[in-house]
């Protein structure tokens, strides 16, 4: 069975991206985990610092309440590391917090951000941060000295401005049998709320170039992602 783990910069952005994703590998019987880095406190929690007196230890409890829900919607388990957002500032002590949660959980597959985002400041962050955990829990060093585990597939989940972030699709996935669970874990992040009807239909769009490339007309709702490492097949 499958093991995914998702890294996301911020709280919601696992909901959005892959949250399609997460609940295909659990609904399949596999078992998928979410890193948040930050929960998105400074910068992706408008709605609520409308509210009188609201300080950002809320902000981030709220967050964190809200991102748990959405990860219970679609089978997945989440955790916060509460780095901070705006600017998303990544130690060494948070590289190795990262790497120990690339060789405890021993994930198939590991998506992340795409590697660049002129919108958004984090997200390049999180990517680069992703990319050296997982260079580090994979081998990167002497075996006898490092506990390591097999090079996870790593793909990136599909970005806001895909065009502006060089994001060019390379897989698409079905996400249809599964979009229910999708459109729950949305209703949750109620501090981006006008974010559900942007993402379902942007599962629409993608479901029309999956159709057309596989033409499989079952597809209604479809996800985008883009490898980072090349694919390893035994045959055609």
């Amino acid at each position: 069975m499958t093991r995914l783990l998702v890294v996301s910069a911020h709280a919601a952005d696992f909901v959005w991206r892959a949250g399609g994703a997460i609940a295909s590998v659990t609904a399949a019987g596999g078992t998928a985990h979410v890193v948040a880095l930050s929960y998105g406190e400074r910068g992706e929690s408008g709605e609520l610092w409308k509210d009188p007196g609201q300080t950002e230890e809320n902000v981030k409890r709220i967050r964190h309440e809200e991102a748990s829900r959405a990860a219970a919607h679609l089978g997945a388990t989440f955790e916060g590391f509460d780095l901070g957002d705006y600017p998303l500032v990544i130690d060494d002590a948070a590289i190795s917090r990262l790497v120990d949660a690339l060789t405890s959980f021993a994930p198939d597959v590991l998506l992340t951000h795409a590697e660049k985002d002129p919108f958004n400041p984090d997200h390049p962050v999180a990517y680069v941060a992703t990319e050296r955990a997982r260079q580090l829990a994979s081998g990167a060093g002497v075996a006898s000295a490092f506990k390591t585990i097999r090079p996870p597939q790593f793909l990136l989940f599909e970005p806001h401005q895909p065009e502006l972030c060089g994001f060019v699709p390379t897989t698409f996935l079905d996400i249809t049998p599964v979009f229910a669970q999708k459109e729950a874990a949305m209703a949750e992040m109620g501090a981006q709320g006008y974010l559900k009807t942007y993402y379902t239909e942007r599962a629409g769009h993608r479901a029309n170039h999956a159709r057309r490339i596989s033409g499989r007309s079952e597809i209604k709702q479809a996800e985008a992602f883009m490898r980072v490492m090349p694919q390893v097949i035994q045959s055609w």
